[in-house]
This record gives C-alpha cells, structure tokens and sequence, in this order.
C-alpha cells in the first residue's frame, strides 16, 4: 500500500527555503497549552526541530537553548522546539532540564513535513523516517530569515544568535 503525501509516514519533498513564508501551525506545548503561529505574528523567532526528548543530543541542544534563553529575549526572539514527542513527554523533559521556553508537540509531524524536516534517516545501514535536527529563524514579518539543516549540536546556538546580530 502507498501511503498519502500527508501520512506521517511519508518523508517531506521539498525542503523549506529561506525567504519564504513560514508555514501556519497549531500545536500543543508542554502544558497542553495550544500555540498557533498567528500568536507569534509581527514577533521573530526561532523554530528548532529535534528528534526525541532525554536523548543525549537533544537534551544538550534544549540546555544550551535555556541556557542562551535571556540573550535571545534581549533581542525580543522566543525560542519554541519541536519534536514527534507527546504533551507529557515534553513535561517531562523540560521539568527534568529546567527548560521554561515552549517545546510543541507534533506526534503526526505536520509542523515537520511543513518545514521539510521528515526525512529518510540512514543509520548503521538502516533506513528509516525520522526528524532531521534543524532550526529555522523567522522574522517579523513571518518569512524564514535564516535556516540550518543538519544541525551539529556543539557551537549551534551561538551561530543562531550571531545570525541575529
């Protein structure tokens, strides 16, 4: 059987580019707490995509977010992460870390199919669909300004805000 285009399932075909506008999207936070992307209108910020929460990598990747979290305020950028993980995962998690920036929820990868961060992953000679680690800046005026796929955790966050100036 082929699964639809819109099956969370399907890998993304066409990645997002910069210059272009950011995708709409409803999601769950942390506290069940719905966030649309109107919410953010007229206000930048930076969409981080990772793969699972209390991972090695993805845990240090949300530490040095919360831990860079007042210079991103200072330039009047919110920070929000998202992965495949559920609501109470992502309460976990950020309870665990100490993490008070908004992490969503995005179990039927809509947010990540839009952005073109559902990929086919290799991975010991095994193929399978997974969240490529990936940010994306957007401005205020709702286009993505700036955009790093295939992110390496060390040194990120500092190229994300030197991008901001």
């Amino acid at each position: 059987m082929t699964k639809s285009p819109r099956s969370p399932a399907a890998p993304t075909t066409t990645p997002l580019a910069v210059g272009e506008p950011a995708p709409e999207f409803e999601s769950f936070d942390q506290h069940g707490a719905c966030v649309r992307s109107a919410s953010l209108a007229n206000r930048s910020y930076v969409l981080y995509f990772y793969p699972k929460d209390a991972t090695p990598g993805c845990t240090r990747e949300a530490t040095d977010f919360e831990g860079a979290l007042a210079r991103f305020k200072k330039k009047g950028v919110r920070v929000l992460g998202v992965s495949g993980d559920t609501v109470a995962s992502h309460a976990r998690f950020a309870e665990k870390q100490g993490l008070t920036f908004t992490l969503l929820s995005d179990p039927e990868r809509k947010l990540a199919r839009a952005y073109g961060v559902w990929i086919l992953k290799k991975s010991y000679g095994r193929e399978y669909l997974g969240i490529e680690r990936s940010t994306f800046l957007i401005d205020r005026a709702g286009r993505v300004a700036a955009a790093w796929r295939g992110v390496r955790v060390a040194g990120h966050v500092d190229e994300v805000l030197a991008a901001l100036g």
